[in-house]
């Protein structure tokens, strides 16, 4: 990583303090890690719990041994191994036999041909097809499942995929720059239906621990938690933003004073993620997805 990328970053992640930051360029592996998941998907060992339609535990792990350069993080929560049996599924390329994945005719597609269209059009399929609500992925929030609480995650999704195509392509984005576009757009970003909503979100206890005793801070908790999540999981894991990261425990302190906050050394697997910048794939996707057949990147061998 040069040192020039190095200084960037730290200067406009404020909440960054002495922990290093990692750079990862997610464009010229994404394609191959595509390939790669189907490739497992065909031979029949990608698996989905029985009740929760989320990929097992020993299939997120299949799936991070082959990422080209592995998960974001070393050890830990898997983010990008876990997203990637999802994506395969709401982007149409492989669909559930039970609970095991298998190649659609569209996946199979793919990994005769290559392309970046085909992480195009899979960024949007995910956009529009919701199989699985990634809100639920920030596990310290609870009462997500009440009745009348959470706003449809498609129109969360587009929101956040608005506030990436407003960035300028090439340029290093704090994420705290990125929250002020996606609260401030039109439409903004938001997770709570309505106040009423906000409080029955909670941490630890429904009554003390209500994130309605936040006050200004509520949007950073919920719909900040969740843009995280799809910035980190989705859009980077697909390979349409760089990444500069660190250690999710302690990078951030907005959830701090709020009851029961200090049992959490973090409040999500994605407090880590520092700053985004939307590369040539990523610059393709959102602006002009008739370049993608021409984007200078590898496309992978079939054997």
């Amino acid at each position: 990583m040069a040192e020039a990328t190095v200084s960037v970053l730290y200067e406009r992640a404020e909440y960054v303090d002495t922990n290093p930051v990692t750079v990862r360029c997610t464009a010229p592996d994404a394609l191959s890690n595509l390939v790669a998941v189907l490739e497992l998907a065909a031979d029949g060992q990608l698996r989905f719990t029985d009740t929760a339609r989320r990929p097992s535990a020993a299939t997120v792990k299949l799936v991070e041994d082959v990422l080209v350069a592995g998960d974001y993080y070393d050890a830990g929560e898997p983010i990008a191994a876990f997203a990637w049996p999802l994506l395969i599924r709401a982007g149409g390329l492989a669909r559930l036999a039970g609970i095991r994945l298998e190649p659609t005719a569209r996946g199979r597609a793919v990994l005769a041909r290559p392309s970046y269209q085909a992480l195009g059009a899979l960024w949007a399929r995910w956009l529009k097809v919701v199989s699985y609500d990634e809100l639920s992925r920030i596990e310290a929030i609870k009462g997500q499942r009440r009745t009348a609480t959470l706003t449809s995650a498609v129109g969360r999704r587009a929101a956040v995929a608005a506030g990436l195509a407003a960035l300028e392509p090439g340029i290093w984005t704090d994420v705290g720059e990125l929250f002020g576009i996606l609260e401030t757009q039109q439409p903004p970003l938001a997770a709570a239906k309505s106040l009423m909503a906000l409080w029955r979100l909670y941490l630890i206890d429904s009554y003390y621990g209500s994130l309605g005793h936040a006050g200004v801070r509520a949007w950073d908790l919920v719909e900040g938690r969740y843009a995280l999540c799809v910035l980190f999981e989705y859009a980077a894991t697909i390979g349409l933003i760089d990444v500069g990261y660190t250690d999710p425990c302690g990078a951030r302190d907005d959830y701090r004073g709020l009851w029961g906050g200090d049992r959490y050394a973090c409040l999500s697997r994605y407090d880590g993620l520092v700053a985004v910048r939307v590369n040539q794939l990523g610059a393709a996707i959102l602006h002009d997805p008739d370049a993608l057949p021409f984007i200078g990147l590898p496309v992978p061998r079939r054997t």
